[in-house]
């Protein structure tokens, strides 16, 4: 399973996540055990993006299970927690000895101090080190939240953030659109350019509500990394679902999988290792698209059934 062609560089293709209920329920043999799922995963995948972290940082003994049930050259792209990546979070999402004493509003909600900042870079980074030791640490993804906006907010504002992760891989993802509208844009992909911070193009609703980034942007802030996350294309269900799955309730065509193809190829020539992860995560829309993708890079010679069976 080549993910590499002569005129481009490696292409990486996975989804968010690897355990979404839907992917349970719909792509998953029905009787595969929950610790089995990785490594059935990683058969058709090189790599995962984990969203769990987003939540709450993984005990070691969670993360030895993530190597040990992948084989070598997997790789693991690690999306940082809620709170560096500025959305709000009750104390309890932190990690125990980082509850007591935290500075919270008066809507119960962590401030996210200098200090605070620091612990939990050290603990995320602790977690974490068991899958950089193994080499299969890809990127970490600094997903921001839509309030962190360039009419409240300044790019310098995560300069200490970016310091402490010097040593890693960084890519960050937008959700406020007025970061790349206009001027704004250049200011953005130099920012990212003088701190080798990879920008995160992604592939979403064409709608120009201000939480939704425009998917007309294939922009290379890192020669070394480019990342491309696919949203889907339902407007709708991305301003108004209540879940997850609802948010991103959408199915590739098969034609806008070859497009999809064609622009990660683009994207490919001009950086050395481009990562497509698919956040479509209703259902087993993921997955299915995701292998589809490989198929149309040459990566696959054919789809595998809908929904397999081991057993």
């Amino acid at each position: 399973m080549t993910s590499i062609t002569p005129q481009n560089g490696k292409i990486l293709v996975g989804t968010a996540s690897w355990s979404d209920p839907g992917f349970i329920q719909h792509w998953y043999p029905k009787k595969l055990r929950p610790h089995e799922r990785l490594s059935w995963y990683a058969q058709y995948f090189e790599m995962v993006e984990v969203n769990s972290t987003f939540y709450s940082i993984p005990d070691l003994r969670m993360v030895e299970r993530w190597c040990a049930a992948t084989p070598d050259g997997f790789i693991f792209d690690v999306k940082l927690h809620r709170l560096l990546s500025r959305h709000s979070a009750a104390a309890k999402f932190l990690p125990a000895d980082l509850q007591r004493c935290p500075e919270i509003d008066t809507k119960g909600k962590v401030q996210l101090t200098p200090a605070l900042e620091e612990a939990l870079v050290e603990a995320f980074l602790h977690s974490i080190s068991i899958v950089r030791s193994a080499g299969k640490l890809g990127p970490l993804l600094l997903q921001l939240s839509p309030a962190f906006s360039p009419y409240k907010h300044k790019l310098v504002e995560l300069e200490h953030l970016i310091d402490m992760l010097r040593d890693y891989q960084l890519a960050i993802e937008f959700r406020n659109r007025n970061w790349v509208i206009g001027e704004q844009l250049r200011e953005t992909v130099e920012f990212l350019e003088r701190h080798r911070a990879t920008f995160v193009n992604v592939d979403a609703p064409a709608a120009e509500h201000f939480t939704i980034m425009p998917s007309n942007l294939n922009e290379i802030a890192n020669p070394h990394l480019a990342y491309l996350r696919l949203h889907g294309r339902n407007a709708h269900g991305y301003l108004t679902g209540k879940t997850v799955a609802a948010r991103f309730d959408y199915d590739y065509t098969d034609s806008e999988i070859a497009e999809i193809a064609e622009r990660g190829k683009k994207l490919a020539r001009t950086t050395r290792e481009l990562h497509v992860i698919f956040n479509n995560n209703n259902l087993d829309y993921a997955p299915r698209a995701a292998v589809r993708l490989r198929v149309a890079l040459g990566q696959l010679l054919s789809t595998p059934p809908q929904t397999p069976e081991l057993f």
